[in-house]
């Protein structure tokens, strides 16, 4: 499964900005995907999940309410509406699938795209 993250860029506080995320390969075996960040001198951290057959998701306290996942199976893509942006948001964004769904911790996840840079300026 290969994993292309897509979307990230540079907003002032208070702006929003869309994630995508497109799978390939044999995504008959994902069952979840995720959204994971990386803030300069920190450890990566959950911010979202997806079931891809349900639609139900999950969220990070940090982001509840302002953030939103959501897929479109046909297009094997997921995305991330992020609304509301504080400048503690920056961070490299990650997507990562699963064979199971709801799961938070990184080493649950079986599959990894690039990062794509979101930068919050207040």
């Amino acid at each position: 499964v290969q994993l292309q993250a897509s979307g990230g860029g540079q907003v002032q506080a208070g702006g929003s900005l869309r994630l995508s995320c497109a799978a390939s390969g044999r995504t008959f075996s994902i069952y979840g995907m995720g959204w994971f960040r990386q803030a300069p001198g920190k450890e990566r951290e959950f911010v979202a999940t997806i079931n891809l057959s349900g639609g139900t998701t999950y969220y990070a306290d940090s982001v509840k309410g302002r953030f939103a996942a959501s897929r479109d199976n046909a297009k094997n893509s997921v995305y991330l509406q992020m609304n509301s942006l504080k400048p503690e948001d920056t961070a490299v964004y990650y997507c990562a699938a699963a064979r199971s769904s709801g799961l938070t911790a990184l080493q649950q996840y079986d599959y990894w795209g690039q990062g794509t840079q979101v930068t919050v300026s207040s």
